[in-house]
């Protein structure tokens, strides 16, 4: 669990590096004290969040866990924590009046951080409950408990640096700003509905409960992924035409 620990606190501090280093790149059209309420917010809902949609994967077990303090502190779900923390930050912005679109910065540390993360989720084994379905084939891993599994975490970390690359072409003016959130939001939200049947879990309908929240948040920035690709294929145009 330390070793967990250490990745984890690693993927915190290089993602908040690598945002430090991308607001000092590009600018910022909020002044610093409006920001750190944006990222102040981001953490509070990502806390709420995460820890939210971990009670919510299997609720029985919550409820008969209601009062054991160890148990509802112990898991937590990213899915939630970057849910929930978009909508924090979303309700922080009305309360200062900020109308722009804010999150771009966040957008490529985040999959960093979170390729990171998962190298901890590797690293402790069966006791993390991020595990993969037993498999056959000859990459899958042995966690500890004898049985072959699926890399499901390093299937995530090659995902996120994939998606980290591609994300540093989504920027104006090629794509409008905030695009490169969604972008990402998009991303993850479909990746993690994908990889998640790869994963045990309680499941209604044939899904879990975090992939019917990843498909929810799909559909619900589906106008967004229209509307990226119709400015991008006008832009095209517009450059073949001169």
């Amino acid at each position: 669990m330390l070793r967990h620990f250490l990745l984890e606190s690693l993927a915190y501090f290089v993602a908040f590096r690598l945002y430090l280093r991308a607001r000092h790149a590009q600018g910022d059209f909020l002044e610093t004290s409006t920001r750190w309420t944006i990222v102040a917010a981001a953490i509070a809902g990502a806390a709420i969040g995460s820890k939210l949609l971990y009670w919510l994967e299997d609720p029985l077990t919550t409820l008969h866990h209601w009062n054991d303090f160890t148990y509802l502190m112990a898991g937590k779900t990213i899915v939630g924590a970057i849910l929930i923390g978009t909508i924090a930050v979303e309700i922080a912005k009305r309360f200062v009046g900020i109308r722009r679109r804010t999150g771009d910065l966040f957008a490529i540390p985040l999959a960093v951080g979170i390729a990171i993360g998962r190298l901890g989720c590797l690293a402790a084994g069966i006791a993390d409950n991020t595990y993969g379905l037993p498999t056959s084939l000859p990459w899958g891993i042995d966690l500890g408990d004898g049985v072959s599994r699926h890399p499901v975490q390093l299937y995530e970390v090659a995902a996120m640096i994939l998606l980290a690359v591609a994300l540093r072409n989504i920027r104006p003016p090629r794509f409008d700003e905030g695009d490169r959130f969604r972008a990402f939001l998009l991303a993850y939200f479909s990746w993690r509905f994908l990889v998640d049947f790869l994963k045990p879990g309680v499941r209604f309908g044939g899904v879990t409960i975090l992939q019917w929240t990843c498909l929810a948040a799909c559909l619900w920035y589906t106008p967004d992924l229209r509307r990226m690709i119709a400015h991008r294929v006008r832009s095209k145009e517009a450059l073949a035409n001169g």
